[in-house]
């Protein structure tokens, strides 16, 4: 294996391995469900794939629309997954593995 193509492997190594580490990092820090992260890989492999709803090839800069619309609509939704657990967990309840409450002794004073 030549040597350029050995760095290239090894620096693209290198960089999946940072992603999953943020990746995983802001799944534990903001306590992102899975799905969210199903909805983030979704829309970079959506970015990345060479088929697109509207090409730029064809539209120029008008095809950048869609890509933009899914970034927003991916975003949007683990925002609002995000939220939503917030919100439960300031009314108290909080979701363990799998959306199950976890048992949590009522404030008693």
């Amino acid at each position: 294996m030549p040597d350029w193509m050995r760095t290239a492997v090894w620096i693209i190594g290198a960089l999946a391995l940072m992603l999953t580490l943020v990746v995983g990092y802001l799944m534990w820090r903001y306590r992102i469900p899975p799905r969210g992260l199903f909805a983030m890989g979704a829309a970079a492999l959506y970015l990345i794939s060479p088929i697109d709803l509207v090409p730029e090839a064809i539209f120029g800069p008008l095809g950048l629309v869609d890509d933009a619309g899914v970034l927003v609509a991916a975003a949007l939704f683990v925002y609002k997954l995000v939220k939503a657990r917030q919100i439960l967990a300031d009314g108290g309840i909080e979701l363990g593995r799998r959306g199950r409450r976890l048992s949590r002794a009522p404030d008693r004073r």
